[in-house]
This record gives structure tokens, C-alpha cells and sequence, in this order.
């Protein structure tokens, strides 16, 4: 791996990281219910993505993997949570 994909990745990470603990904010403090659900979808978002950085830069595929559960279970979890606010109820 080069030193300025090393860089780029380690930059990546750092501003990931940043981002979730922005989102944890919003989901702990949020206004609304929208608004948490938005947080959260934002979480398991940068969640994987990280998982994806983190496989480039050990150069693993279990990294991947993980990133594809983390998609799927959040895709799945954010469309409950939405059924949940606009109808009441997740399963009829």
C-alpha cells in the first residue's frame, strides 16, 4: 500500500469517526423521532463505510462482509422504524 493511500485512508477513518459521534448527538438529542431515525440511518451509514475503509487498509474480506450485514440489518431496521412513525404499528 502507498504512504499516501495509508494517509488517505487514516484521514478517512478520522473524519468517519467524526461524523458518527455528530450523528450520536442528534440521535441522543434529537427534536423529533424523524430526526433520530435520520441520525441513526446516518450512524449505520458511516458504520459501514468504515467497515469498507478498515478492509482496504488490512486488506481483508471479512471487513466487507461485515460492511454488507451492517447495510442490510440497517436498510431493514430504518424501514421498521419509518413504518413504526408514519403508521404505528410494524407489522399488520
Amino acid at each position: 500500500m502507498s504512504t499516501f493511500l495509508a494517509w488517505a485512508i487514516n484521514i478517512g477513518l478520522f473524519f468517519l469517526v467524526l461524523a458518527m459521534a455528530c450523528a450520536a448527538v442528534r440521535m441522543l438529542m434529537g427534536p423529533s423521532a424523524q430526526d433520530r431515525v435520520m441520525a441513526l440511518d446516518c450512524l449505520y451509514m458511516n458504520g459501514m463505510l468504515m467497515m469498507l475503509l478498515l478492509g482496504l487498509r488490512y486488506a481483508s474480506s471479512m471487513y466487507f462482509e461485515a460492511a454488507l450485514l451492517i447495510a442490510i440489518f440497517g436498510f431493514v431496521g430504518s424501514t421498521a422504524m419509518a413504518k413504526f412513525l408514519l403508521r404505528g404499528e410494524v407489522i399488520e
